[in-house]
């Protein structure tokens, strides 16, 4: 046996090959059983569990009566095969146990405010504020291993193709990313403040200006967000990157495999997408309701507007006279032609805050429901044999504006995909969306605003900026999607001056103003700006498809609460009179 003074093996080593050496092991207690004399102590570190025994005889008994769970121990004893009724196929060190000959205990645990065996659910204020015990917890302990080796797969993919990591400050200026800002008082320059980046976007940028091709970082993200599933509050970390002289193509090209590549890696058997479609935003809306479609999901809709004007079916047809934006979108339902189904869907549009959900479903050949009955045979077949349905299968309609309908058209399309077991549970389904909106109107103050990326490129360049209908305006811009969630954006940037001061003077905002808040950057695209783009994949969100969690906190080691606090480190805390006062600040708390 090693003279190491706490181990000679991990916990997870230990394999018949070991039988009849003497060994040691330091660890925590999983759990304690008492089997008639016998006490069974199974020992658990970072890299696995060992079943060690003890009997009566052992002059280390007594010790062992003492010992709880998360006690840390120290245990010298003889490794034994086990019988072959005992043998533990589902655990690396199962055909073995330690007899144990001494125990020394290294810390000894208080009652535990929550269960480590077993992983029963539990409050989750509970596990934050005890998360260095909740990390013991096999699942979370698992996912956190995971991102690591996902990040680690992520670096090595990136400087096989040539990328190389470059990091960018973390204090640094604000920016119009979309969400707040951190802010973070400076005490040399007092009342002006620094900004945490919500993203690395503008060095990575001039990084591409000072001549650096192919940048990549894992890069820390701060934004000052309400807290969503799939998105952490404060802080989350992406996988940024930029390209000179590179098509919106290239990038896709480039960054395709290395997507896949890290999905197929971890995916534990699951099938991931080998060719990712290209789908125009305008299209992924129309067929899915959404612009990050679970392609699982092999439901698409389609527009079903002919089938109801002038119909018979008058709540549609009205409408559809009155306002010729109107459209009727079909969700089709294969196999959910049963009154239950359709009458269960109507119920949850209901509970939407929706007037209802018209229906058809189909048997005997025929077309049954309201909507059926109103409309007649004929365009009951037409809409039967557009959608391609048979027997025992049934459609909902949607009617409204398309920018009005297509989220709930949307929500409705996974309802009836996930009811009715449609969802292909068993693969990553991967996709590129394309084709964005530059511009989105902005209802509530009566203007233009960037629907995505500020410092995209416009399709057309200054003559699309120039054009008649800035809504109708594409951008170089795309998102990778999976499973329903967006795992990545990018965009080819605007590195033209000119055209990046019309962009920003459709949205309110003057040359004088862009000078002002993007100087570093307009002044970099004066010297000599090369052609470049790029993206940012969510690690987060990878890790928490690969790991199958519902939420972001399972993936993460530290994170914080719903309301935006670290339980654990009582983070955000208020600060000192001394420290507000050499920070030149006086609080002015408004009562919430």
């Amino acid at each position: 046996m090693t003279t190491h003074r706490y181990r000679s093996h991990t916990c997870g080593a230990l394999t018949a090959q070991q039988a009849g050496q003497t060994v040691r092991l330091s660890g925590w207690v999983h759990r304690v059983r008492d089997h008639g004399g016998l006490l069974f102590i199974d020992l658990r570190d970072h890299y696995g569990l060992t079943q060690c025994v003890i009997d009566p005889d052992s002059p280390a008994f007594a010790d062992a009566e003492k010992v709880r769970a998360e006690w840390v121990l120290r245990i010298d004893g003889e490794v034994k095969l086990r019988d072959g009724a005992a043998v533990n196929t589902n655990l690396p060190t199962g055909e073995i146990e330690v007899f144990i000959r001494e125990i020394e205990v290294l810390s000894a645990a208080r009652e535990l405010p929550l269960p480590i065996f077993g992983e029963p659910d539990y409050p989750e204020d509970v596990r934050l504020r005890y998360r260095f015990l909740d990390l013991r917890r096999e699942t979370l302990h698992a996912n956190i291993v995971k991102r690591t080796k996902v990040i680690s797969s992520m670096r090595r993919n990136m400087e096989e193709i040539g990328f190389t990591e470059y990091s960018t400050p973390i204090l640094t200026a604000s920016s119009p990313e979309g969400a707040r800002d951190f802010l973070v008082p400076s005490r040399i320059h007092p009342g002006k403040f620094f900004a945490l980046p919500q993203a690395p976007q503008q060095y990575k940028q001039l990084l591409m200006v000072a001549g650096f091709d192919r940048y990549f970082q894992i890069a820390p993200c701060f934004r000052d967000e309400d807290p969503r599933a799939d998105r952490l509050p404060g802080e989350f970390y992406q996988l940024d990157l930029e390209m000179s002289f590179v098509t919106q193509e290239d990038v896709w090209d480039t960054m395709e495999p290395v997507l896949r590549g890290i999905f197929t890696e971890f995916a534990e058997g699951k099938r991931v997408t080998q060719e990712f479609p290209r789908i125009p935003y305008d299209v992924a809306i129309r067929k899915y309701g959404s612009d990050k479609p679970d392609l699982r999901n092999p439901i698409e809709m389609q527009a079903v507007t002919e089938h109801f004007a002038g119909s018979g079916f008058k709540v549609f047809a009205g409408q559809i006279e009155a306002d010729p934006l109107v459209q009727v979108w079909a969700i089709p339902a294969p196999t959910g032609g049963s009154r239950a189904f359709c009458d269960r869907m109507n119920a949850w549009a209901q509970g939407q805050g929706q007037p209802g959900l018209g229906y058809i479903f189909f048997k005997d050949g025929q077309g049954s429901g309201p909507v059926a009955k109103n409309i007649g045979e004929e365009r009951t077949a037409a809409i039967r044999s557009q959608l391609g349905l048979a027997d025992g299968d049934a459609v909902f309609f949607v009617l409204g504006r398309p920018e009005k309908i297509y989220r709930f058209a949307g929500e409705a399309r996974t309802r009836v995909g996930t009811e009715l077991n449609l969802v292909d549970t068993e693969q990553f389904a991967l996709c590129w969306i394309v084709d964005f909106p530059f511009y989105e109107w902005n209802e509530d103050e009566k203007k233009l605003d960037f629907a995505h990326n500020p410092f995209s490129m416009p399709q057309g360049g200054i003559e699309g900026l120039n054009g008649p209908d800035p809504l109708s305006l594409k951008a170089y811009q795309y998102d990778a999607v999976c499973n329903g969630f967006e795992i990545a954006s990018g965009s080819i940037r605007n590195q033209e001056p000119e055209t990046m001061v019309k962009a920003f003077e459709l949205v309110g905002l003057s040359r004088q103003d862009v000078e002002e808040r993007f100087g570093g950057l307009y002044r970099a695209f004066q010297y000599g700006a090369p052609p470049h783009g790029g993206m940012a994949a969510g690690v987060d969100r990878i890790v928490m498809l690969l790991c199958g969690a519902q939420n972001l906190r399972e993936i993460t080691a530290f994170p914080m609460n719903q309301q935006a606090e670290d339980l654990l480190m009582s983070a955000p805390s208020p600060a000192s009179a001394k420290q507000l006062r050499e920070l030149g600040i006086r609080l002015n708390v408004q009562e919430k």
